[in-house]
């Protein structure tokens, strides 16, 4: 499975970005997803995440009710809309796919950046 994040960019304090997570090689049918992000000079961070057995979402706190994850297994794609954002969001992003099958079995995007800045 490879997977592909798009949908970051520069946006202004309070704006709204959707970004998109795109499969190829595979459906998503058999993963759980999350989104995941990196500040520089922090940790990789859960953002949210998205259960394939029964769509059960996820946050981080400081993104709740503000993010919002959703997946079409039928076209292979997971988004993560973001509104309010805040110049702490800035970071690039990274889906993840694991394995409902084998935890084992994970892959990740490549990233895309998102800056938050006036």
């Amino acid at each position: 499975v490879q997977l592909q994040a798009s949908g970051g960019g520069l946006v202004q304090p309070g704006g709204s970005l959707r970004l998109a997570c795109a499969a190829s090689g595979s459906t998503l049918d058999g993963y759980d997803i999350a989104w995941f992000r990196q500040a520089p000079g922090k940790e990789r961070e859960g953002v949210s995440c998205i259960s394939r057995r029964d769509g059960i979402r996820n946050y981080a706190d400081d993104v709740k009710d503000r993010f919002f994850i959703e997946r079409d297994n039928a076209k292979a794609s997971v988004h993560l809309e973001m509104n309010s954002l805040k110049p702490e969001d800035t970071a690039v992003y990274y889906c993840n796919a694991v394995s409902v099958f084998d935890d084992r079995i994970t892959y990740w995007g490549q990233g895309t950046q998102v800056t938050v800045s006036s």
